[in-house]
């Protein structure tokens, strides 16, 4: 993705700021809305949503770093989250992580080279019964054993 424009950014976070300025409690939901609007929350954003918050740059980058959920970097095309909860490695779970970071060559929050996935850990589906679950582009799947990821993988390029 290419770099973003020092005054389209100012504009569309000031924008977002706006949006959300009745909002209480605003960071978490500025946050999320700058990683929709960019599909991750760049650098150069934080001190301009802590200005437009009124807190410390640090504030806000010790909020951003602490929930996953927020990319520093823009993410691949395609996002794959493997449920990383209880239940879910009591499953294979754990067989299913390693399996999928070998193959794609790739560790916890990291796109591959090609830029065609990124492997985020997930705390909880809701398909505990079905588990191991993941989430491909927004979409659960349950039940994801060795030849299902390896299909998984082929429909996404990987």
């Amino acid at each position: 993705m290419a770099e973003i424009e020092t005054e389209s950014l100012r504009d569309r976070i000031a924008k977002i700021l706006a949006d959300h300025a009745a909002v209480e409690g605003p960071l978490l939901p500025v946050l999320h809305a700058v990683q929709a609007e960019f599909g991750h929350v760049p650098a150069e954003a934080l001190p301009l949503i802590a200005e437009g918050l009124n807190i410390s740059r640090a504030e806000a980058h010790g909020v951003m770093s602490f929930y996953h959920d927020f990319r520093a970097a823009p993410a691949g095309r395609h996002v794959l989250k493997i449920c990383r909860a209880e239940a879910c490695k009591s499953m294979g779970g754990d067989a299913l992580a390693d399996q999928a970071r070998a193959r794609l060559g790739v560790d916890w929050h990291e796109t591959t080279r090609d830029g065609a996935v990124t492997l985020e850990p997930v705390f909880c589906l809701g398909l505990c019964a079905c588990g191991p679950a993941a989430l491909v582009d927004g979409k659960v799947v349950g039940a994801v054993d060795a030849a299902r990821l390896e299909r998984i993988l082929a429909e996404v390029g990987a």
